[in-house]
């Protein structure tokens, strides 16, 4: 393998590693703050310990996903010299404000989160949790603008630089408010923000029932239960109007990063048929075993039946790999509908009184907890290899954005040291997750 795509794997495995942290607190960071706020009206100390427990939990996930952050972050010197030279000038402003505005806000007042119960008084508490929250929402807002802005850069000129190598290019921001609300970012950043619901939701959906499986802290597992099960099922049903919208986007800007999600090799009239299931035979050019309905892709993106969505053969040969976009996409659209079902389904036993006796199903909220974790991740490999082979879209090629004298040898060494102690990290996390969970919430 080559450095470009050795660098590219490494890159996949540190972000990817690095993602399982921020939805996860933002999603945690939602519940806490509603749980305080409920504290604060109605006096009622479960609440309280409910609070105590989940901030232990939220606070390690932050200090992992803080870590792995930074590790990230330097790949853009090492690995992407040329990317980072070409988008400086616009990704400056943006982790500067990232940083000013969020990371800031996060930091002063997570000590006050973790070790401020007994120290300050229950507003003051909850005005540093709701802070907390707050700036790790903009610390999204942020990211998810650089990410979007590759996808679809505006507010922005393309310039020549004399260096001593000679001339090269890179983008110089224009128009800043250009560049936070480029085409893309808006609806990328409500999607994220519905998935890192859904994921809280279901980590403590998780946790509460295994305790009430286990007959233990019966209360605060039922009250924690509710709460998450209601806002995982808005959440998830939000979650796909959100979807729609963003594939709208994605078929104005980008079709064909739609037509690789759905396997649409060929441009043909009369109507695109949506593909529930099947295998895309890149070779063959069509997508095997296929379950489709016929033109229901066409009215989801056109909203019209009889319109054709583009195929792949418009863009030939700045094709993506249509593999991973394609179950990238169906594996998180799979996740999205089994959250809508089981969420409604629990609501209705809910409602018939009957959810916490119904044993097997509290079992299959425990179990439950990988998927929203694997929705995030295909989410982003659908919409990151999507864009191939663009690193930013129409304008820099991903083989053209490496360093120049990284050899294959170097990425490949610090990949495997990577992994390796993601390895040990992974479990590190998991061994104190484990522990926590099995404590429990403190008596009050």
């Amino acid at each position: 393998m080559d450095a470009v795509l050795l660098s590219r794997i490494q890159f996949a495995v540190t972000v990817m590693f690095h993602y399982i942290f921020p939805p996860l607190t933002i999603g945690m960071g939602a519940f806490l703050v509603f749980l305080e706020a409920r504290g604060l009206k109605t006096g009622d100390i479960l609440y309280d310990r409910a609070a105590k427990f989940w901030t232990k939990v939220y606070a390690l996930n932050f200090v992992v996903g803080v870590v792995t952050g930074i590790v990230m972050e330097f790949q853009f010197g090492t690995n992407w010299a040329v990317y980072s030279r070409y988008v400086g000038d616009v990704f400056g402003s943006i982790l500067a404000s990232e940083a000013i505005f969020a990371f800031f806000l996060e930091s002063v007042f997570l000590a006050l989160l973790v070790f401020g119960w007994d120290k300050v008084s229950q507003k003051v508490h909850f005005f540093a949790t709701m802070l907390v929250f707050i700036g790790s929402v903009i610390s999204a807002l942020w990211i998810i603008v650089a990410i979007s802005w590759q996808q679809t850069p505006a507010g922005f000129v393309v310039r020549d630089f004399e260096t001593p190598g000679g001339v090269v290019q890179r983008a110089e921001l224009t128009d800043f408010w250009s560049v936070v609300f480029n085409p893309s970012a808006m609806d990328r950043l409500v999607h994220v923000l519905l998935g890192a619901l859904i994921l809280g939701a279901f980590f403590i959906l998780s946790v509460s029932a295994y305790y009430l499986l286990k007959d233990r802290h019966v209360d605060f597992a039922r009250r924690s239960f509710v709460t998450a099960l209601i806002v995982a099922a808005i959440a998830s049903l939000a979650v796909g109007i959100s979807g729609d919208s963003h594939a709208r986007v994605v078929a104005q800007y980008q079709p064909a990063k739609l037509a690789a999600m759905e396997g649409v090799y060929i441009t043909e009239e009369g109507g695109t048929a949506f593909h529930l299931f099947g295998i895309p035979d890149s070779e063959a050019k069509k997508v095997r075993f296929a379950i489709k309905i016929p033109k229901a892709l066409s009215f989801l993106t056109h909203r019209d039946f009889n319109k054709p969505v583009e195929g792949l053969d418009k863009f030939e040969p700045d094709v993506p790999p249509v593999g991973l976009t394609f179950f990238g996409f169906h594996f998180m659209v799979w996740l999205g509908c089994y959250f809508i079902a089981l969420t409604l389904f629990a609501l209705f036993l809910l409602w018939r009184k009957t959810l916490f006796q119904t044993r097997w199903l509290l079992w299959v909220f425990v179990f439950s907890v990988p998927l929203p974790f694997i929705a995030n991740q295909t989410g982003w490999i659908a919409a990151e290899v999507g864009r191939q082979p663009w690193i930013v879209y129409n304008l820099l090629r991903t083989s053209d954005a490496v360093s120049q004298t990284v050899t294959a040898a170097q990425v490949g060494g610090s990949l495997a040291l990577f992994g390796l102690i993601y390895v040990l990290l992974f479990a590190v996390w998991i061994f104190l997750l484990s522990d926590k969970i099995r404590k429990g919430p403190e008596e009050l």
